[in-house]
């Protein structure tokens, strides 16, 4: 394997590892970290802080994009003792739920340490994310209308 691809892999890796943390629910979050027993010292480079991103759209999902309105974020960044950074961004005001996911992103950039935490926070996240999705999912199809098999009543 390549150098390139290597790294491909580890940017892609990451990129879902923060996904899965900013998706994820604050207190499944908290309880998964809480299983590892890990309290590594460390120092916040910038936040949490709140803001507003803005949010953009397109019609049938092709369309010209327009401005759809703007969503509440939260960032940090953090630096370890060894001074590996990690950063993450949710969506809300949990500034717990992102510094944690920011000191995750550090440690993860570590691969003994990314594959023990990929087994005890991000699969258990990633299972409830699923959950909660097909949930959303059934409750949306219970709703649906099938127009090309409704009947007109002028016949």
């Amino acid at each position: 394997m390549t150098a390139p691809e290597s790294m491909n892999e580890h940017a892609q890796a990451r990129r879902h590892r923060l996904s899965v943390l900013a998706q994820g629910d604050a207190s499944l979050l908290a309880e998964c970290w809480n299983g590892l027993g890990i309290d590594p010292e460390c120092e916040l480079v910038r936040g949490p802080e709140i803001g507003l991103v803005a949010l953009r759209g397109r019609m049938g999902g092709g369309g010209a994009p327009f401005n759809l309105g703007e969503a509440t974020a939260t960032r940090a960044s953090v630096r370890l003792a060894d001074g590996t950074t990690g950063h993450a961004m949710v969506l809300g005001r949990d500034k717990a739920k992102v510094k944690l996911a920011a000191v995750i992103d550090a440690l993860a950039q570590d691969e003994a340490m990314a594959a023990r935490l990929d087994e005890a926070v991000i699969a258990p996240l990633q299972a409830a994310i699923a959950v909660r999705d097909a949930g959303r999912a059934a409750e949306t199809t219970a709703t649906k209308v099938d127009f090309f098999t409704m009947v007109r009543g002028d016949d």
